[in-house]
Order: C-alpha cells, then sequence, then structure tokens
C-alpha cells in the first residue's frame, strides 16, 4: 500500500462513518403529512432553567402544544422543569446525552449518547421518548441500529429559520410563517447552540406564532402532526 493510500484510507473510512451515514438517514422524518393545515413545532438544546420556562409561557398563552428535544445531562439538572413540560401537553424527544457532534463519536459512544439520555428522559416523564434528533442532524452509522433498538425514528426538519448563524427575531418569524407548508416539522432553538439563540427566540415566538394562527394553522406535538402518516 503506497504512503497516500495509507494516507487517504482513514479518511475514506471517517467518510463512510459520518458523512456516508446521511444516505442511510434518506429513511429520517423531515415532514408529516400534507393533508391538513398544521404543522409541529419544535425546540432543540434544552432544558433551559431560564429561557425554557418563559418558551412554555408562550405557548400556554397561545394555547399551543410543541415537541422538545432535549440534552440529557441538562434534562437531569432541571428534572421538575421536564416533568412540567410533560404536565402541560408538551411532547419530549431525545436529543443526546451531551450534545456532541455525532460525527466525532465512535460506536460505543454514539450508543451511550442516546441510550443514556432515552433512559433519563423515560424515568422523568414516564414513557420511553417517541422520537431522536442528532445535534445539528448529523448521523453516523452506528445511529440507525441505536435507534431501531430503541424503536425510535430521527426527526429532522422542514423550516429552519435559524442555522448556525445568528438571524434577527422579526426575520425569524416571518421566515416561518412565509415558508410554513402543511405537514412542515419547525426547528427552533429554546437554549445555547448558537450564541444568544434563546433571547432571539424569545422576541420572535410571539409574532411567529400570531402569524401561523392568522394563517390557518394548528401548531401540534410531533406524535399528533405525523398520526396520520
Amino acid at each position: 500500500m503506497s504512503p497516500l493510500t495509507l494516507l487517504l484510507f482513514p479518511g475514506a473510512l471517517w467518510a463512510g462513518y459520518a458523512a456516508g451515514a446521511h444516505l442511510w438517514g434518506l429513511g429520517s422524518i423531515r415532514r408529516g403529512p400534507r393533508r391538513a393545515r398544521r404543522l409541529a413545532l419544535t425546540f432543540d438544546d434544552g432544558p433551559d432553567p431560564v429561557n425554557t420556562p418563559k418558551v412554555l409561557a408562550l405557548l400556554r398563552d397561545a394555547g399551543v402544544r410543541a415537541t422538545f428535544f432535549l440534552v440529557g445531562e441538562r434534562a437531569a439538572r432541571a428534572r421538575e422543569l421536564v416533568r412540567e413540560m410533560v404536565a402541560r401537553g408538551h411532547e419530549v424527544g431525545n436529543h443526546t446525552w451531551s450534545h456532541r457532534n455525532l460525527w466525532t463519536c465512535g460506536p460505543r459512544r454514539t450508543e451511550r449518547e442516546i441510550s443514556r439520555a432515552h433512559e433519563l428522559l423515560g424515568e422523568l416523564t414516564g414513557r420511553q421518548p417517541r422520537f431522536f434528533r442528532p445535534p445539528w442532524g448529523m448521523v453516523n452509522l452506528a445511529v440507525f441500529p441505536t435507534l431501531r433498538r430503541l424503536q425510535t425514528p430521527c426527526v429532522l426538519w422542514s423550516v429552519q429559520p435559524e442555522g448556525l448563524r445568528p438571524v434577527a427575531p422579526r426575520e425569524m418569524a416571518a421566515r416561518v410563517i412565509r415558508r410554513a407548508r402543511p405537514g412542515d416539522i419547525v426547528d427552533l432553538h429554546d437554549a445555547e447552540g448558537v450564541r444568544g439563540a434563546p433571547t432571539r427566540l424569545l422576541e420572535a415566538l410571539p409574532p411567529m406564532l400570531e402569524g401561523l394562527g392568522a394563517a390557518g394553522y394548528a401548531c401540534v406535538p410531533l406524535a399528533e402532526l405525523l398520526s396520520d402518516a
């Protein structure tokens, strides 16, 4: 084997394990059925002890139920907040234990990231999480065997108003309202992933909810959105 091949071989293995896994991930859920004028608001990276309660209050005032993809180690520090989410009719999903990029995790670490959060959230809520979302939507080849064992599908999104770059609150709300279609899964962030994301979300959420309501959309948890699939 030539020196160049030796250098390229680890990179090829990584590409197949990480980037190549996204071909397997084509079966991930990205949207719900289009038959009804409803969509799901999903919130990643929490629970945040300061900002998540404010999000819950805004959703309560608007009569909206949502899905929160929680980071296990954060949920472990805010157990009562997780229970409050469920008591208010919201849905809890698995967002790994530590929010580590799964492209950098080997099979054993990947299984532990998913299973440890799965177990804790099941303990806190009284039922196992029905859905999993990988941080930043990044998967590897160890993700899908673990999810099959847990009988938990991978859920991504069809609308994301703010990614890795900050977006002004007014524009965030406008993007969701403008792009919304029946069956959409909207990806929002109620805790720090992008710096300052929760603060922008709190400002964007009221006009977003108002605009979606004016457009005739009902916002429902993922399980309800997907129940017609």
